[in-house]
């Protein structure tokens, strides 16, 4: 090999770099790093919005802080695959450990989360009485507790290994490589994929049913008498609303993450090029810059909020109970 085609050109043990042509490497990197910078500055508002107004601090919006927050990180796990777009890891063994881990508890993490905004949502259409008295504050926050470190706790089972002895499956020196063997890859596709996008499916659907039969009884006022004589309750119209926003949330989230699974399914080595690899793999990632967009388009509080932090009027006194409802 010649020097300048290996990751470290000093060392005879080095990798080799990928072969890729200038023009795709300065296209990657510049599609990459604008996706990263634009993911944590848009997650980060949403992460003070929500933290610093008192009138966002609702469950509902708790879930959406927890999505922000792995969101924000997703954002800057990206500037560690920007300096792997030559196939080369120029960071030690233990950051390689730190950063796998990283890159399995963040995605675990905000698939937990989709999980339980879907049962949430689930609980405040279906079930509109009980709602306020069952999904608590205090109840949303163990249970996000409980979604991250679950998150953490399965990916040191899975990566146990790796963590005992850092680089040992590394074949070569600027390699970043962790023990993931089949059995492994098979248990994380269901754990992190096939299960979770079941009952995010199954409870969206039922929640989509129950939506739609009430915005007609709402039309109707006919509908709406027989509904209150016969004991029915229907769910309030923001709840609706909501309903109807984050089920856009979940549904591009699917959107972003099944390609990336469905090639694992598909043995990606063989049937696609690296490219088409780096794409579906930048579509995932992308999904984390999306949901503030969302927010932007059918939240008026995010807009509001995010007008008060850009123009700095969140540092005046008492901006916390400012009216961004």
């Amino acid at each position: 090999m010649e020097g300048e085609e290996l990751c470290f050109p000093q060392l005879n043990t080095s990798c080799r770099k990928l072969k890729r042509s200038h023009f795709d490497t300065v296209c990657l990197l510049s599609i990459m790093s604008s996706i990263s910078l634009l993911t944590a500055a848009l997650n980060l508002l949403v992460i003070i919005s929500i933290s610093h107004f008192k009138q966002l601090h609702t469950p509902t919006n708790l879930l959406l802080l927890s999505l922000a927050v792995s969101d924000f990180f997703v954002g800057l796990l990206m500037i560690f695959q920007i300096t792997l777009i030559e196939g080369c890891w120029y960071f030690s063994d233990l950051v390689c450990v730190i950063y796998s881990v990283l890159a399995i508890v963040i995605p675990s993490s905000s698939v937990g989360t989709m999980v339980l905004i879907s049962v949430d949502r689930y609980a405040a259409i279906c079930y509109p009485l009980h709602y306020p008295t069952k999904v608590t504050q205090r109840r949303v926050q163990i249970c996000v507790s409980l979604c991250w470190i679950f998150s953490l706790f399965y990916v040191l089972v899975m990566i146990k290994e790796s963590l005992e002895q850092p680089g040992r499956f590394n074949s070569c020196i600027g390699e970043c490589v962790i023990d993931f063997d089949l059995t492994k890859q098979f248990v994380d596709l269901i754990l992190s994929f096939f299960l979770p996008i079941s009952v995010i499916i199954v409870l969206y659907l039922r929640v989509f049913v129950v939506a739609v039969s009430q915005a007609r009884a709402m039309r109707s006022n006919i509908t709406s008498l027989t509904l209150q004589r016969s004991g029915k309750v229907t769910a309030k119209k923001s709840e609706l609303k909501a309903a109807r926003t984050l089920g856009v949330v979940v549904l591009v989230f699917l959107a972003c993450i099944c390609p990336y699974f469905c090639v694992l399914l598909t043995s990606q080595d063989i049937l696609i090029n690296p490219l088409s690899f780096i794409f579906v793999v930048s579509l995932f990632y992308f999904n984390s810059c999306l949901n503030p967009i969302i927010y932007a388009f059918f939240y008026p509080w995010f807009r509001k909020s995010m007008k008060v932090i850009v123009t700095l009027q969140i540092l005046t006194p008492g901006s916390c109970n400012a009216n961004v409802l």
